[in-house]
């Protein structure tokens, strides 16, 4: 998958230091009411994860093998930008860390979009009403993906999320806002601090 078939702009944010920006998501083996509940996301164990460098637009990947390539490549990032990263991926993820995930420089949107609305939204429904886009599928679907041993259809619906939220990233960025759809299926804009 090139950058040109997303249709991916380089986010670049020279206030930060020479560190990328580092655009992160991860998906998981197992569901919530595998574990316990949601207060289990510890035990979820990681299926794959997707970074995506925003200077030079060059996706990565990573297996549960891989998962000290993707702790490195997230410690030397100049910020961590993702969907709902502080309260599920770095849950999730943090059992294979010896460092607290929650220290590193993270500008998570969702938490940025539920303080300003007062309520949260899916990356699905940002993505359809601010780029006309939708995701591949959801995360039940994921995890039946990697129990089946289609890792190749996991990763590509990773790397589409990642790419989502690059996008919405980058046109908020720009613009200042995003759009969502209301109860009544009207566009609402939101505006985001980035």
């Amino acid at each position: 998958m090139t950058n040109l078939v997303l249709g991916l702009k380089p986010a670049v944010d020279e206030t930060m230091s020479n560190q990328p920006e580092i655009f992160f998501d991860l998906e998981t083996q197992r569901l919530a009411e595998e574990v316990g509940g949601w207060g289990n996301k510890h035990r979820m164990g990681l299926a794959c994860a997707v970074t995506l460098e925003g200077l030079t637009q060059e996706f990565q990947n990573y297996l549960e093998a891989d998962v000290e390539r993707l702790l490195a490549t997230l410690q030397r990032a100049g910020r961590v930008i993702g969907f709902n990263l502080k309260n599920f991926d770095y849950a999730v993820l943090q059992p294979y860390a010896k460092v607290k995930l929650s220290r590193l420089p993270t500008l998570d949107m969702l938490e940025d979009i539920q303080r300003t609305l007062g309520f949260r939204l899916s990356l699905d429904a940002l993505a359809s009403a601010t780029l006309g886009a939708e995701k591949l599928a959801d995360g039940v679907q994921a995890v039946r993906w990697y129990k089946a041993g289609e890792l190749e259809k996991l990763l590509e619906y990773c790397r589409k999320d990642v790419a989502l939220t690059q996008q919405l990233y980058s046109f908020g960025k720009q613009h200042g806002h995003l759009y969502y759809w209301d109860r009544d299926r009207r566009k609402k804009s939101i505006a985001v601090p980035w």
